[in-house]
């Protein structure tokens, strides 16, 4: 697999991990540093991140990724990911939108984490 498909392929796990409420899976592709920036400007710090992920604030039910694109700089990435997700945030109802996340990504022993991301509509 080359780096770019490396980096989608974390993107992706972090999309299994919000699904699956997979505590596991959000702790190896999210950095310890990582934040989420809601299109609302709430900033999210990891485990704030996943505590709302598994206690069920935020409720990922698929998420369809139509376009993954990469740049590539060093040991640091960015993917803006694409996808056509359904969801239930903030208790809130189940609704299905294009979501796009600029994640930044950067290259930690080997393996790519994500530090940063930022939420908005497609």
């Amino acid at each position: 697999m080359d780096e770019k498909e490396l980096i989608r392929s974390a993107y992706k796990r972090m999309y299994d991990g919000m699904i699956a409420k997979n505590e596991e899976i959000l702790r190896e592709v999210l950095d310890d540093s990582f934040v989420l920036v809601h299109m609302t400007g709430m900033r999210q710090p990891k485990e704030e991140f996943i505590k709302a992920v598994l206690n069920g604030t935020l409720n990922y039910y698929s998420a369809e990724h139509e376009h993954l694109p990469v740049e590539i700089s060093g040991d640091t990435a960015v993917l803006t990911g694409q996808s056509y997700v359904a969801a239930a945030v903030f208790g809130g109802g189940r609704s299905n939108w294009h979501l796009q996340q600029k994640c930044s990504m950067k290259k930690i022993d080997g393996e790519w984490k994500i530090t940063r991301s930022v939420a908005s509509t497609y």
